[in-house]
């Protein structure tokens, strides 16, 4: 059995957890038949048959699932040798790469990005925004290294081993309605039960946000919402209420500031809200990482 090259094995790793060569070249940026032609030579290495036909495409074996786990475990050991190395120079360099929800990429990663590119030069960073659902699987493959994801009372994301979870930022949820809707009338808290028959926004499906908005709906108001429009961008959602009559339950940050086609209020029967959390994996820390994540939390900071 010769040497196991630490790329290949990545390879391995990733198509048993995307399940397709095509989700996997798209991922690394290779192309399907070179990530192929790679897996046929780690079949070489390892001795064993690693994949084996499954209709169109292909599947790990029992022996390629054994590897894919021990992979896991390798990949991770050079990702801390490499941490633990850069640590030794005292240099603050490399890459970062983080993703993050909407708001949480407008006012946080964004000007931690700009604040490292003065006092971090040599740190590149980039940006992906992302719902958690898409980012925590890249996060745990490695393609990502921070995540800022929310959530909501009474609907707890996932904690995966393997990943640390860090509050950043706690605020409540508003009640948006349309300026001259008659519940925003008093200036006072909305009543989630007195928009039983108003049209709602929320994110899409299987998000945390929609999840939230269809709880909220159901156990404040005792009903099922009319939840017809679906967007994971906060604007969107905004406009849909300024220009289409509908209502939202919306976090803080999402909120412009004094627009006069919008009125902002507080949930009447309780506190409703979400916290900021920033994931990264549960391994050693490099210091460009360690540099942007300190940055990260001094802007959480400056939101409270």
């Amino acid at each position: 059995m010769d040497a196991f090259d630490l790329r290949r094995l990545r390879m391995l790793r990733e198509l048993d957890e995307r399940g397709t060569l095509g989700a996997v070249a798209a991922a690394l940026g290779y192309t399907p038949s070179a990530v192929s032609q790679q897996l046929a030579v780690l079949e070489k290495e390892a001795g064993t048959r690693l994949l084996e036909k499954a209709g169109r495409g292909v599947r790990l074996t029992d022996a390629g699932r054994l590897l894919a786990g021990h992979a896991g475990t390798l990949l991770a050991a050079a990702e801390a040798a490499r941490a633990d190395l850069a640590s030794l120079t005292g240099e603050v360099r490399g890459t970062v790469r983080a993703g993050g929800l909407q708001s949480a990429t407008r006012r946080l990663l964004i000007p931690a990005v700009a604040r490292t590119l003065v006092e971090h030069p040599q740190v590149r960073v980039e940006i992906t925004e992302l719902e958690l659902e898409q980012a925590l699987p890249e996060l745990r493959l490695g393609s990502l290294d921070l995540v800022i994801s929310d959530e909501y009372d009474g609907h707890p994301r996932p904690r995966p081993a393997g990943v640390r979870f860090e509050i950043l930022h706690e605020e409540r949820l508003k009640v948006v309605l349309p300026a001259a809707h008659p519940a925003a009338a008093s200036g006072g808290p909305v009543a989630v039960g007195a928009l039983r028959d108003d049209v709602w926004t929320a994110s899409a499906a299987g998000t945390g946000h929609h999840a939230l908005v269809l709880g909220v709906c159901r156990s404040l108001g005792g009903y099922e919402p009319d939840l017809r429009h679906r967007s994971n961008d906060a604007d969107v959602q905004l406009e849909l209420v300024r220009a289409a009559g509908a209502v939202g339950l919306l976090p803080g940050l999402t909120l412009p500031p004094g627009d006069p086609a919008l009125a902002v209020r507080d949930v009447a029967e309780a506190v409703v809200s979400r916290r900021l959390m920033v994931l990264t994996r549960d391994s050693p820390t490099a210091p460009a990482l360690g540099a942007f994540l300190a940055t990260v939390r001094d802007r959480a900071r400056l939101l409270e």
